[in-house]
């Protein structure tokens, strides 16, 4: 599985590099600290070899086995073994430390065996007349520098230095104990030190990307509150990071160009409406006025009454845009009066069973909900939801409608029996001019505006229209306002 967070993959990432640097440095420096431990061991291996060839007597290689592990820089003993034999290979001086074990004893011989004096030079062959050949000096050749080598027995391991010289072969033995718990505590330092480093860069990481990407956050925290009421808004680019400033400059340019492209389509349409507006109301007036004027029953009269209702209709649509374009431009001016809602919905339920006296009608509403708004409005948005539930319920349906309110809230819920309405169309009902299934809508008058010119009704009062989620065979639309007296 990807993982879809950058600020996370920095982390991460950075946490790898730092881990993998981290490890390769504890390794090479945990390698380092054996080798130098090994060197000096080896180092005082030497000395004390170089000690051994000075002391040939037999009765004081007692004392030099006993000092061994004081020589060694430490006060209490650590395993030591010591081999001496002289030139014919007879022993000497064999160490009965209990450490020494008859493995040790046969590797410290092995040693000793291939630790050998370099060959003496060759001689040159006597000359004729030996009174004027002149015997040659031949300086006393250097024992061959000692041995060293790591060996594991039953029980230990061992660090054995073997030297030969011309009277003596030494060879010693120590115990690695003491160098292998120093490395071990050093590899637990490594590895506590070396997770909570890891954690520290991986929060640091965290920390610094968060900050990178400020900007990204602010820019998607401006995206989410573009809508038609908020194309003025632009991102400051005083305090933002250069990397950044271009991708804001072009936002910005992006907002202020559909800023100024819907301000001319909503004054286009609020201009077109409300020219329109003036010759309508005429030719209305002039068809009412023609229609008293006719015959009674007359098939002029019939076709002045369609003419009249189309021009009603229209009418109706240009008041409809007219009022979505000043809520557009947040120019919806509202006349607030003190609202009696409970009263206007049992109002409106007397129209209910007049228009549709064959729907089942159920009501729960509480007594004296009231909120300021405008009462004009207000109605116009009950009308739109009550004949809504009308025109798209069942045959021998039925409506339920509650309301009822909290502390800061009113609410009424208006829920019908009616055909389920799909996943695409529950997302796009608010849509102007969007009317969902021609199957469920093509014997229903309309033109989509109704709905979303509630919605922004309810909004310009501080509340909303909402479609609720609602179990099959039923749909329901709940507006919420602000009790504000």
């Amino acid at each position: 599985m990807k993982l879809r967070s950058f600020r996370l993959r920095i982390a991460l990432l950075s946490a790898l590099l730092a881990g993998s640097a981290l490890v390769g440095f504890g390794a090479v420096s945990w390698f380092q600290i054996y080798n130098a431990q090994i060197n000096s061991l080896d180092a005082q291996l030497f000395n004390q070899l170089m000690r051994g060839s000075r002391s040939p007597e037999q009765e004081r290689w007692q004392f030099y086995g006993d000092s061994l592990p004081y020589a060694f820089g430490t006060k209490t003993k650590i395993p030591i073994a010591l081999l001496v034999l002289d030139a014919n290979g007879n022993t000497i001086y064999q160490s009965n430390s209990q450490d020494a074990d008859f493995d040790l004893n046969s590797l410290l011989v092995q040693r000793l065996e291939l630790t050998s004096l370099p060959p003496p030079p060759p001689r040159k062959p006597e000359s004729a007349n030996p009174s004027f050949e002149r015997s040659p000096f031949h300086p006393p050749l250097p024992p061959p520098p000692p041995e060293f080598v790591t060996k594991q027995t039953a029980t230990e391991t061992w660090r054995i230095g073997a030297a030969k010289f011309p009277n003596v072969q030494v060879a010693i033995a120590v115990s690695l104990q003491a160098v292998n718990q120093e490395m071990v505590t050093i590899r637990n330092i490594f590895l506590i030190s070396i997770p909570g480093a890891l954690l520290l860069v991986a929060g640091g990481a965290w920390l610094l990307s968060g900050g990178a990407l400020r900007p990204i956050r602010q820019l998607t925290s401006v995206i989410q509150q573009v809508t038609v009421k908020g194309l003025d808004r632009r991102i400051p680019i005083g305090t933002t990071d250069v990397e950044f400033v271009e991708l804001i400059l072009v936002f910005n340019q992006m907002l202020e160009r559909l800023e100024r492209s819907f301000t001319q389509a909503s004054r286009f349409s609020g201009d077109a409406a409300h020219e329109l507006k003036t010759p309508l109301t005429i030719l209305q007036g002039e068809l009412e006025r023609t229609l008293q004027q006719v015959d009674p029953g007359s098939e002029v009269q019939q076709r002045l009454s369609n003419l009249l209702d189309e021009v009603r209709r229209l009418s109706g649509i240009i008041r409809k845009l007219l009022l979505l374009s000043l809520a557009d431009a947040g120019h919806m001016s509202l006349y607030l009066v003190e609202v009696d809602m409970s009263e206007l919905l049992i109002e409106m339920l007397e129209d209910v069973e007049l228009l549709a006296p064959d729907l089942a009608v159920q009501t729960d509403i509480t007594d004296g909900l009231k909120v300021q708004g405008d009462r004009d409005l207000l109605i116009q948005v009950l009308q739109n939801l009550f004949s809504n539930a009308i025109k798209y319920n069942l045959a021998k349906g039925w409506i339920q409608i509650r309301a009822g309110q909290t502390q800061t809230t009113l609410h009424v819920t208006i829920t019908n029996a009616s055909i389920d309405i799909e996943k695409c169309d529950r997302d796009r009902i608010f849509d102007r001019f969007h009317r969902g299934d021609p199957a469920r809508t093509r014997k229903v008058e309309g033109i989509g505006l109704g709905l979303g010119l509630a919605r922004e009704i309810a909004r310009a009062h501080g509340g909303n229209l909402t479609l609720d989620s609602t179990s099959d065979g039923q749909t329901a639309f709940t507006l919420t306002l602000p009790i504000r007296l």
